[in-house]
């Protein structure tokens, strides 16, 4: 499409969510996307895990393959298709199959697609099928596991039926690593076996000079064991002849690098071995000035055994039968092991000589390298063939799954229209006698919570586990009907998944935000309610910690309350001005409890006052101005809660909670009351039910409300009585 035809394109829109998202119907609409400002996508990206969407043609897409799906990927998946179609419409029509006559067979690529459909349908026994589905492509394993070569350069073990060859090749993944092919099979790379083949020379070239250079291997084959038994005890001679040489030069050193008697008392009060650490730091043999080493008697308990084997592959097949190593023998065994070990190390190849030597050569003899390198050959002249295939697949999911992504990514047509779920929703919870249908992952509820708080959503945390099996997983639900009165941390749940598989549901986490208007409606009074509760269950916990202390109190005085055996003495008056006395435990002071009945007294009549005032004022009401009245006093309580429930559920907003999840929301995804309403749904029982309504087992309630009505009554007539309407009473009683 040309840039002329791009901006004349005229775009379909509709409102949903509060912002207006782009329609997608024609094959037009596709191959102008392009066109289309990126400031009126739904999002920007989105990840490729944690979504009810085929895991395969998101990794098809995600061409980079960082875990994230771009505009620029969503753009270039369409062009891709729709650079091998001849009808675009296909792509916008329910269903999964991909007809063949769809495929633009005008074009190189088109052509090659076709042509591998059809070999596909030929070798599934379908030769004459007109259209071919993800059914029939997505086991791509299975196809190419029917053939040795896949063209995808990657050589498997079982390409080859020459044993010796597989085994090399499986030395190769061992050493230089593998990779699985399209089958699914691991296999080495040809950059893998060059890399072998270059090790394997390199280690043969260098192992052929020892067997060319005599000087390289004095001892012949025996020479690496007896370099080895050398090697062992190399540093502790070097340490004796070094200390025999400092005697030489100074007498006076020789008891010092004996080590002190000192020593010798300290290693006494252990525990000793041959084989102790402590033991083995002591010099190899006595040390005396120039004396020769002896190999048996006279050695460092530690060391005898090294010692011993020293003696017999090195000192005896270089210098002799001999008891005693002196400083000359010693450096021709040193001049004598020399070429070897810059041999050693000059070693190339060390990658592959865990393989030994017999091996390798077998490798270099028998013509393996030329074998693999012919198969690796075989395998990709046939990449166009099966990079067709793989085309083939790419082509008939994107043409099912193409535009379902883009009805979850440029607009959220799924999601506010109801037409399917989108893929963001991976189930439903139930929980607390209702369904919540916008669940979504969240695998670390703090970090999720910290961007989601922001959707003035209620949103509700749960761990989800599998009742028969290990998995594992965290989700959000969102609660947009009902209460949150019940929910709390710790209760039970049951979620099911798209793949209708049931998870047992624990609450963990709770963001808190108005949920409906009839909660908000109903708060203020629950919060009064709640309170006096408190109140009165505070009032009686205090009354019952009195009186258990009175009773304390009474039962530790084994003479309180006993009657005296004569009467008591008299006591003096109290002085003028001084305080009464207390009255005895348990005695029953009449001044105090008439100053609470003169309080009660009061109370009730300010009480009553008050009630016969608001009753006086709303009976001098007109009949139409009782129930407005009414209403206003709702209003006072109720008011200010719906105001502010109101307000938070119009800033309901889809984008913070879908962005902790690591997608770029570019819109102001609101969900407002009604379509909030339709997200969550209360239980009701199904149209045409019959119900009960006796309940046997019912608990018998006082008739509070008859209580309440009588007290409020009294209450006015008493305050009628005390703000001067006795005469009014006693005129209605006369009547």
């Amino acid at each position: 499409m040309t840039a002329a035809n791009a901006v004349s394109h005229v775009w379909r829109f509709f409102r949903a969510g509060g912002f207006d998202q782009v329609r997608l119907e024609s094959g037009a609409d596709l191959k102008a996307l392009a066109s289309l400002d990126q400031k009126l996508w739904v999002a920007l990206s989105c990840p490729t895990r944690g979504v009810e969407f085929d895991v395969r043609t998101l990794d098809l897409i995600d061409s980079d393959h960082d875990g994230r799906i771009r505009a620029g990927e969503i753009l270039t998946a369409v062009s891709w298709a729709l650079d091998r179609l001849s009808d675009p419409e296909v792509l916008l029509k329910e269903g999964d199959s991909l007809p063949l006559s769809a495929i633009d067979a005008s074009r190189p690529e088109g052509a090659r697609i076709l042509a591998s459909a059809k070999r596909i349908l030929a070798n599934m026994g379908r030769k004459d099928a007109d259209s071919i589905s993800p059914d029939d492509t997505m086991d791509t394993e299975r196809i190419f596991a029917q053939t040795r070569f896949n063209g995808d350069g990657v050589l498997p073990p079982e390409a080859t039926d020459d044993e010796e060859v597989a085994g090399f090749i499986r030395a190769i993944m061992d050493l230089c690593g593998s990779q699985p092919d399209r089958s699914g099979a691991p296999g080495i790379t040809r950059e893998a076996f060059d890399r072998f083949s270059t090790e394997v020379q390199a280690f043969a070239d260098w192992w052929k000079q020892s067997r060319t250079d005599a000087a390289i291997l004095p001892l012949g084959e025996a020479t690496i064991a007896a370099h080895a038994a050398f090697l062992a005890v190399r540093d502790k001679i070097e340490d004796y002849v070094t200390r025999c040489h400092l005697a030489a030069y100074d007498s006076r050193a020789e008891g010092a690098l004996n080590r002190s008697e000192a020593d010798y008392v300290a290693l006494a009060g252990h525990l000793l071995s041959a084989t102790a650490d402590e033991v083995g730091e002591f010099p190899l043999a006595r040390v005396a000035a120039l004396r020769s080493l002896p190999l048996a008697e006279g050695v460092n308990p530690a060391w005898t055994e090294r010692m011993q084997t020293f003696s017999d592959l090195v000192v005896t097949p270089l210098l002799g039968k001999t008891g005693e190593l002196d400083f000359l023998g010693w450096k021709k065994i040193k001049d004598a092991f020399a070429p070897f070990d810059s041999w050693l190390a000059a070693k190339q190849g060390g990658l592959v000589e865990s393989l030994q030597i017999e091996r390798i050569n077998a490798y270099l003899d028998h013509g393996v390298a030329d074998k693999i390198s012919a198969l690796i050959a075989q395998d990709e002249a046939v990449e166009a063939e099966a990079d067709a295939i793989a085309e083939v697949d790419r082509l008939v999911r994107y043409r099912r799954d193409l535009l379902t992504l883009l009805n979850n990514f440029i607009s959220f047509r799924d999601f506010y229209t109801g037409h399917k779920r989108a893929i963001f929703q991976i189930g439903t919870l139930y929980l607390d006698g209702r369904s919540c249908d916008l669940v979504v992952r969240a695998d670390d509820p703090e970090k999720h919570a910290k961007l989601a708080t922001l959707s003035r959503i209620c949103l509700v945390y749960c761990d989800c586990v599998r009742p028969a099996s290990d998995e594992r997983m965290t989700i959000a639900a969102a609660f947009t009907a009902g209460d949150a009165d019940q929910i709390v941390v710790g209760r039970n749940g049951l979620f099911y998944d798209q793949r209708g598989r049931d998870w047992e549901a624990t609450v963990v986490k709770i963001i808190d935000h108005p949920i409906s208007l009839r909660q908000a409606f109903w708060m203020p009074y629950r919060k009064v309610g709640q309170t006096i509760s408190a109140q009165i269950e505070k009032a009686a916990a205090a009354r019952a910690a009195a009186q258990q202390q009175r009773v304390v109190v009474v039962s530790s005085n084994p003479l309180a309350g006993a009657k005296p055996a004569s009467a008591p003495t008299p006591a003096a008056a109290p002085a003028a001005g001084a305080p009464a006395p207390a009255p005895a435990p348990g005695g029953f002071d009449a001044g105090r409890f008439a100053g609470i009945f003169a309080a009660i007294g009061l109370a009730i009549g300010a009480i009553g006052t008050a009630i016969a005032s608001v009753v006086s004022s709303f009976l001098s009401l007109s009949w139409w101005q009782m129930p407005l009245a009414l209403i206003g006093v709702v209003a006072l309580f109720s008011g200010p809660s719906i105001l502010i429930a109101f307000m938070k559920l119009r800033q309901r907003n889809l984008g913070p909670i879908l962005d902790a999840n690591g997608w770029a929301v570019n819109s102001r995804a609101k969900i407002n009351i009604p379509f909030g309403t339709s997200l969550t749904h209360l239980a009701k029982l199904p149209e045409g039910s019959e119900r009960a309504l006796s309940d046997p087992y019912a608990e018998k309630q006082p008739p509070w409300k008859l209580y309440l009505v009588l007290g409020f009554v009294a209450a006015g007539l008493v305050g009628l009585w005390f703000a001067g309407g006795g005469d009014w009473l006693r005129h209605f009683l006369k009547i």
